[in-house]
């Protein structure tokens, strides 16, 4: 059984985390576990030296995104969760759809202003989810509402890193 990934960097499960005391913790982790100190190391303690390195990138990479982090917490608190869902939400399937139309306009126009001020409030859009989320991810009676809003977290980290490429793909 794995550590939880909390534990691995001496923080208390909760949402609202401090990203840079996270970033500090695990470049001490990680150099202390590092795969290379073990060169010289009987096998055995070799593959543990990789399983450990594994599992603490991981842990960071799942603990430094709030979707996954949200999707982590969730999981703590109850049945785990399929990463990828159908969505269950129409008013928020309808918003994607025109997210997606808009994304694929900026695409056809080569619009690099409009990428940039689209990536801002998709930022701002996953701002407002993240502080929803934090309010009510660990309120049994919230729990659908929180799962709702994790499955919209990652449909906007999706979009955003979409955006990303296309503004780098214009910007070249």
């Amino acid at each position: 059984m794995s550590t939880c990934h909390f534990a691995l960097f001496d923080l208390q499960p909760g949402f609202a985390i401090d990203l840079a005391q996270l970033a500090e913790r695990y470049r001490q982790l990680a150099r202390e576990t590092h795969p290379d100190r073990f060169a010289d190391a009987p096998a055995a303690e070799q593959r543990q030296a990789l399983a450990r390195a594994a599992q603490l990138n991981d842990a960071y990479q799942t603990l430094k995104s709030p979707s996954r982090r949200a999707h982590y917490l969730l999981g703590l608190r109850g049945e785990s969760l399929p990463l990828e869902a159908t969505v269950q939400d129409p008013e928020f399937l309808l918003r994607q759809m025109m997210l997606r139309e808009e994304l694929e306009e900026l695409q056809d126009s080569a619009d690099l202003d409009g990428v940039a001020a689209f990536k801002r409030r998709l930022k701002q859009a996953q701002g407002a989810l993240e502080s929803e989320f934090a309010a009510c991810w660990d309120v049994p009676a919230e729990r659908e509402q929180a799962e709702r809003l994790m499955r919209r977290m990652q449909f906007l980290d999706k979009l955003a890193r979409e955006a990303r490429e296309l503004e780098e793909r214009l910007d070249d």
